[in-house]
């Protein structure tokens, strides 16, 4: 069963609410569903659930305040249009809030916040005050300054990395106005059923197709990878048509809502931050000798012998994908090496590292500790 009525109330929930549940077609605030969801936010912090709040709508809101006649938003205006919707949107929830006496605090986040180590604990510690206050943390990606390179792509892929990376969530609540994930596009096939449980290892990225709207970077399928990278980590994933009546506080106490997507085990924080890290610096191509050794149960760290190739340009500490011979991803790490020293000890014994970049090492590239497995055999 995907679903336990009588499981015990999560600690900690991360919730994204999609853009077409929090303004209308015309950029003007869905009132009713805010005041409705701030009232069950209100309730699962009373019962002792701390909540974080991912949302959407800028970018609509601000496309529709602006002055002449609309056309269609090229993706280089969406940060203009972000940068006029971000306080607009804030105030909507700020007035919601209000009436359950909730304060809000926006948390505008690019990236680099994620990947960068130290900037992600900084985050880490400034989201864990504020739930400690009782402040409400109402996250979005700071579109107005990031780059094409460097973006989430879309909120739920931010939720989930949220929930994985920043402040390990024990569950991901994605609202839509979908109700969940089927088996076909229900607006096209009456056959088309409902999934309400997706194993860990079951791929049903076959049945997610389709973009959630003009404004929207999402849909189904965004959803289903962002879910993805919280499952591995261990956290339930539930996606569900936030216009449910209650909708939150009945997923939180584990009714049947929506697709819920079951979750690996557990990962340690540092680990689940790896593992879902989006911007590795480059890769290491490694033998079959040494795929069999990442790749045992018990693990082995990363030796020089058995890469054969580098690629990418990387300082020591960053992260970096390992792959094998077919290119195939199947671990990633904390490389103890730049680009250049990789190069050079590659293919060579560990007990001659000192000499070939001239000074002491450790010798591992990759120490098992810093790594995460991406397959089994």
């Amino acid at each position: 069963m995907g679903f336990d009525s009588g499981r015990e109330m999560p600690d900690r929930v991360v919730v994204k609410v999609g853009t077409r549940l929090v303004v209308d077609d015309e950029g003007r605030p869905r009132r009713r569903f805010l005041d409705h969801i701030c009232a069950q936010i209100r309730e699962l912090i009373d019962a002792g659930t701390e909540v974080l709040l991912v949302s959407s709508g800028a970018v609509t809101v601000g496309w529709r305040m602006l002055p002449g006649p609309r056309k269609t938003l090229r993706v280089a205006e969406r940060a203009s249009a972000a940068a006029i919707g971000q306080p607009v949107m804030l105030r909507y929830w700020a007035d919601s809030l209000a009436k359950v006496h909730l304060a809000p605090a926006q948390v505008l986040l690019t990236q680099d916040d994620v990947v960068n180590r130290d900037r992600c604990m900084r985050l880490r510690q400034t989201l864990e005050g504020l739930l400690a206050w009782g402040v409400l943390p109402v996250i979005n990606e700071n579109d107005s300054v990031t780059v094409e390179q460097v973006t989430f792509g879309e909120n739920d892929l931010l939720a989930a990395m949220v929930a994985v990376a920043i402040t390990p969530a024990e569950l991901l609540v994605i609202l839509s106005d979908q109700e969940g994930l089927y088996t076909a596009d229900p607006r096209q096939s009456p056959r088309a059923e409902l999934i309400r449980t997706v194993q860990p290892d079951e791929d049903v990225s076959r049945f997610a197709a389709g973009a959630g709207g003009p404004e929207s970077l999402g849909g189904m399928a965004k959803k289903i990878q962002a879910a993805r990278r919280a499952t591995d980590c261990g956290i339930r994933v539930v996606i569900a048509d936030g216009n449910v009546p209650e909708v939150l506080t009945r997923i939180v106490r584990g009714e049947e809502i929506g697709t819920c997507m079951l979750p690996g085990p557990r990962m340690p924080s540092r680990r689940a931050w790896l593992a879902a890290h989006l911007k590795p610096r480059g890769t290491l191509i490694v033998d079959g000798g040494a795929r069999r050794a990442l790749l045992q149960s018990d693990g082995c760290s990363l030796l020089p012998s058995g890469i054969t190739d580098v690629q990418g340009d990387f300082h020591a500490g960053d992260v970096v994908t390992v792959n094998d011979a077919e290119g195939r991803e199947i671990a990633r790490g904390l490389v103890n090496y730049s680009a250049e020293e990789t190069r050079a000890i590659r293919g060579q014994h560990s007990s001659r590292i000192r000499e070939i970049i001239r000074r002491d090492g450790p010798p591992e590239v990759v120490h098992r500790d810093d790594m995460v497995v991406q397959v089994s055999e």
